[in-house]
C-alpha cells in the first residue's frame, strides 16, 4: 500500500510560480512512477507530467516549458510550475503506480492516463487569479 501527501498549492496571480511537493511511504518511491494529475470543475482529470525511478519525465503539451516534475530523495516528488495560467486552476492530485521497469515502455498518453495510477493523494488547490 502506497500513502501520498501533497503540499504546496495556493493562491497566485497569473505569471506567478508555486512548488507542489508529494512525499510518499509505505513504499519505496524508487519502485514507482509518480505523476501530477489536475482537475478543474465539470473537466475531466488530466494528466499534467510523470517522472519514473531512472528520472525519465513526461508532461502535458499545455504545461511544456513552463511546468517540471522532479523527484529529490527516495520519498518525495516535486511539480514546479512557473508562468501560471488562470486556466491552470485545478485541485492537484500526485498519484503513482508500481512500475517496474519505468516509463521508457510505455506511450506519453498512457503515462498521463488516471486509469494507469493506482494510488492517489487528497489533492492540494491551485487557484491563478488574472
Amino acid at each position: 500500500q502506497v500513502q501520498l501527501v501533497e503540499s504546496g498549492g495556493g493562491s497566485v496571480q497569473a505569471g506567478g510560480s508555486l512548488r507542489l511537493s508529494c512525499v510518499a511511504s509505505g513504499y519505496i518511491v524508487e519502485h514507482l512512477c509518480m505523476a501530477w494529475f489536475r482537475q478543474a470543475p465539470g473537466k475531466e482529470r488530466e494528466g499534467v507530467a510523470a517522472i519514473d525511478k531512472h528520472g525519465i519525465t513526461r508532461s502535458t503539451d499545455s504545461v511544456k516549458g513552463r511546468f517540471t516534475i522532479s523527484k529529490d530523495n527516495a520519498k518525495t516528488i516535486y511539480l514546479q510550475m512557473n508562468s501560471l495560467k488562470p486556466e491552470d486552476t485545478a485541485m492537484y492530485y500526485c498519484a503513482a503506480m508500481v512500475c517496474a521497469v519505468g516509463l521508457a515502455p510505455m506511450t506519453t498518453i498512457q503515462s498521463l492516463s488516471a486509469r494507469t495510477y493506482s494510488y492517489w493523494g487528497q489533492g492540494t488547490q491551485v487557484t491563478v487569479s488574472s
